[in-house]
């Protein structure tokens, strides 16, 4: 069996998409319709910058889907590769969630884009900036984690925002709480604590207005049939329902991102096979949760093309 899986934020970098679009007409086409939809020449940030302009929360999210679905584009059209007959399941880590569901089908393209440029304005929104901030925590389990978490709150936000895998999670909430937790990290038998170059607390209790702003959204633009099922963020158990991905879509702005539990629920539903579509981010971590499996890559066009071959 195999899942097609999705990178979050934190992949993109300035170049992106650039020599795919060099390469093929239908990347181009892609990144025309995500720039129409959103009525910003978002795919010029995407290749020429500046950094800080590409790693707005509101640009990141439609550019890293848009690069990864111009990938599956790329791979669907010219490689001639359907993904409904390839893929036994789709999933993406946060913001790849809504690319998962585009590539099921679930959203159009322009839905996606929009979508995604409004979750990324609504998490900016949600905390003033300097309120919130989230950590990496580098040799640390989730029990260890949770632990620090606890120790660090006093009061505060202080929760588990990414459960990446065996050996890193993501802390977020107040500032001075996540601060508080680094600094306790030695104390938790944890190698090491680093703050993250992010603008907002993704993925705990203070981002309940973005949860509210994309709830409304959701309803106006609601996801339609899936055409290969989704292992949920959330949850990380399958999802075919549109009205309960809907619902999960608005429970993950606040929720934990369970991508090692995702992994591992994956390889025992049977997935042997695992391709990461527009990055080399979150199949690494699969690999480290779930063992032995095959994971493969794809960002380039010689990647597409040895992929589509080896399909």
């Amino acid at each position: 069996m195999r899942a097609f899986v999705f990178p979050g934020q934190g992949s993109q970098k300035v170049g992106m998409g650039a020599e795919l679009a060099a390469a093929s007409a239908v990347a181009r086409e892609v990144f025309e319709e995500v720039d129409d939809a959103l009525g910003q020449n978002l795919f010029k940030v995407m290749t020429d910058g500046p950094e800080d302009q590409l790693t707005l929360t509101e640009n990141a999210q439609p550019a890293i889907m848009a690069n990864a679905i111009a990938v599956l584009r790329v791979l669907e059209k010219e490689g001639g590769i359907a993904l409904a007959d390839k893929a036994d399941f789709v999933a993406g880590h946060s913001l790849g969630e809504y690319t998962a569901l585009c590539a099921a089908g679930a959203f159009s393209l322009a839905d996606t884009a929009r979508l995604l440029k409004l979750r990324g304005q609504s998490m900016q929104a949600a905390v003033p900036v300097g309120v919130g901030a989230m950590a990496a925590l580098l040799g640390a389990d989730i029990e260890k984690a949770t632990a620090l978490a606890e120790a660090a709150a006093e009061g505060q936000v202080c929760t588990v925002a990414n459960d990446n895998d065996p050996t890193q999670v993501v802390l977020s909430g107040h500032k001075e709480a996540i601060e508080r937790a680094v600094a306790m990290v030695k104390d938790h038998g944890i190698k090491r604590g680093m703050l993250l170059p992010v603008s907002a607390p993704f993925h705990c209790p203070l981002m309940q207005p973005a949860a509210e702003a994309m709830a409304e959204a959701l309803d106006k633009t609601r996801p339609g049939t899936l055409r290969v099922a989704l292992f949920a963020n959330v949850t990380a158990s399958v999802v075919t329902d549109p009205a309960e991905v809907q619902r999960l879509l608005v429970e993950q702005v606040t929720g934990r991102v369970r991508w090692r539990e995702s992994a591992i629920a994956m390889k025992d539903a049977g997935v042997e096979s695992f391709v990461e579509l527009g990055g080399k981010v979150v199949g690494p971590m699969i690999k480290r949760s779930a063992g032995e499996v095959d994971v493969t890559a794809a960002l380039s066009m010689e990647d597409v093309e040895a992929l589509a071959k080896a399909l």
